[in-house]
């Protein structure tokens, strides 16, 4: 019946499948019972969506620390005199003295009143980033061990109840520096979850074909989780910046128990094994005990793997009988028990012998660098850089995030269409050095060059950045090299996002330590160079293999 696996009723019973899936399945034909779909598009539709929204949201919540910056530490010569601050005429005690401020930083938020306010503000991003940096390199690790869903579900609770507490700094009336950096340290630890689990979840269920510009689609997360968070706290930042982090704190923790109830992490679990590209295919070549279907041998597992198949003949049954005992609904989230895995999980240094890893690692470093430089300072300089209020200044920088998700896709589909992903980041990374110059020389003059100049410049800062996380992550995490060992995604988009997010925590701390703007755009524009440099190795074999394709007019992969 091989139509069935495509065109069929939503009536399976899947015993392993989260609570909110075997809900639907079970209403699903009681209410509809004419209705019919393909079940694997529709699971894939979901993990699509359902990934996209988890990593929208914890983009959301980092962006507000950027939007309350300009009020945590602002000119209070511009700032109109709050009530309590205006004597009460009439009946007011003669005798109380009014409440006028007494110096320049009366409207300022302790302790971010002092001189040193920069390294104030620059400490509370580096808490986050470096938190984040080191938590991601075992965030890989227990994600390759774990349930997904769990360990995104938890992830995202945490995460919004950190960014909430930070708001309630405000609410009651905290003013203590380690109080802010230890939420800000937690925050970064917990955020780690996202990258690795996302990431892994979609690499299980989409295959090879247009990986690019689907996961260049799919990265505009990114952009819109800072969209998001930009607006949501830039509504509250002038009237009451606590909410600006309630708000996304709450949704955060809204939407990881959406995560909960309805992510299907592996396709096996709803059998779509099968009919899962490269999943399917893999599964199929080393695994005989679960699935008969060994006549389909696989094209691309012959082409580098046929002595291993030969080899692990024996082990293929063994592999099989454990099949069942992989992570599932009635599996501890931390903790083991006694099975035999299917295949043993990669560790951190074979990682990284995985040809390119370190490559696009190092290079991820730079261009995190500046991408988050500007994520976590943007707002708070064009305040400082025009005459824009806070308000105004947060709503522009969401430019530079429109502006990353067309970089995102461009970068996706050039990589797509050639096969060069080390070519394509390094030829946008080239554009991206003098425009960054040129934006900090000329994006002052006026609101609409400004506008401009910053959608360009989010073009070619986030499209190599999107592509390297992304589709170039998945694509190393899959490589030949692993002789088709799938427990391998999660730990090498942990280093490569890991040694990213050192970069990303330098970023803004050195950014808070410069005197000067010129001098924090001379950083970002040598960070990108540095960038560009670490893949000319891999973009010089690009290079040549594709002269060797066009020469023999064949296509060499």
């Amino acid at each position: 019946m091989p139509s069935s696996g495509r065109q069929q009723r939503m009536s399976s019973t899947y015993p392993n499948a989260p609570l909110g899936v075997r809900v639907i399945s079970y209403l699903a034909p009681k209410l509809c019972p004419r209705f019919q779909l393909n079940r694997v598009l529709w699971f894939k539709c979901s993990v699509f969506g359902l990934t996209y929204l988890a990593y929208t949201c914890y983009h959301m919540t980092r962006k507000p620390i950027s939007v309350v910056k300009s009020v945590l530490h602002r000119n209070c010569s511009m700032v109109t005199l709050p009530p309590e601050f205006v004597t009460p005429a009439g009946g007011a005690d003669p005798t109380a003295t009014s409440p006028l401020p007494t110096d320049g930083t009366w409207c300022d938020y302790p302790p971010f009143d002092q001189p040193d306010f920069n390294s104030l503000l620059g400490a509370l991003d580096s808490a986050f980033l470096f938190s984040y940096a080191i938590a991601m390199f075992f965030a890989g690790f227990i994600a390759e061990r774990v349930s997904l869903r769990y360990f995104l579900a938890l992830g995202m609770a945490f995460s919004g109840v950190f960014c909430y507490m930070f708001g309630m700094a405000k609410v009651y009336d905290i003013h203590t520096i380690w109080y802010f950096i230890a939420v800000q340290a937690l925050a970064g630890m917990f955020q780690t979850t996202g990258w690795p689990g996302v990431v892994t979840v979609l690499g299980r269920w989409f295959g090879k074909s247009k990986r690019g510009l689907i996961f260049g689609i799919w990265n505009s997360h990114t952009s819109i989780g800072n969209v998001l968070g930009t607006v949501i706290a830039a509504h509250y930042v002038e009237r009451d910046w606590s909410m600006s982090f309630v708000v996304p704190g709450f949704l955060m923790g809204l939407c990881g128990f959406v995560m909960f109830l309805f992510l299907v992490e592996r396709p096996e679990i709803v059998d779509c094994q099968e009919k899962v590209g490269d999943h399917g295919q893999q599964h199929r070549a080393s695994s005989s005990g679960s699935h008969r279907r060994m006549d389909e041998s696989v094209s691309d597992v012959e082409e580098y793997g046929a002595n291993v198949e030969e080899d692990n003949a024996s082990t293929r049954s063994l592999r099989g009988s454990y099949y069942s005992q992989e992570p599932n609904e009635h599996t501890p989230i931390i903790g083991s028990i006694n099975r035999a895995p299917r295949e043993d999980a990669i560790g951190f240094f074979g990682a990284l012998r995985i040809p390119g890893v370190i490559e696009f690692s190092l290079s991820l470093f730079f261009s995190k660098l500046v991408s988050y430089t500007f994520l976590f300072w943007l707002p708070f300089y064009i305040q400082h850089s025009t005459s824009m209020g806070a308000k105004l200044s947060a709503d522009v920088s969401t430019v530079f995030d429109i502006g990353g998700i067309v970089g995102a896709i461009a970068a996706g589909m050039l990589s797509d269409a050639s096969s060069m992903p080390a070519t394509t980041c390094t030829g946008m990374l080239a554009m991206a050095a003098p425009l960054l110059l040129i934006y900090r020389h000329w994006g002052s003059v006026s609101l609409s060059l400004n506008i401009m100049l910053l959608f360009i410049v989010g073009i070619t800062v986030n499209g190599p950045y999107a592509l390297i996380t992304t589709s170039v992550s998945a694509e190393l995490g899959q490589h030949s090299s692993l002789n088709g060992n799938s427990k391998a995604l999660a730990t090498v988009t942990a280093i490569i996002d890991g040694t990213g997010s050192i970069g990303a925590a330098l970023g803004p701390l050195l950014a808070g330590m410069f005197s000067g703007w010129s001098n924090v755009f001379y950083m970002l524009v040598v960070s990108d160079v540095m960038a560009l440099l670490l893949l000319m190795r891999i973009t010089s074999k690009e290079c040549s293999r594709r002269s060797i394709s066009r020469r023999y007019n064949v296509r060499v992969e």
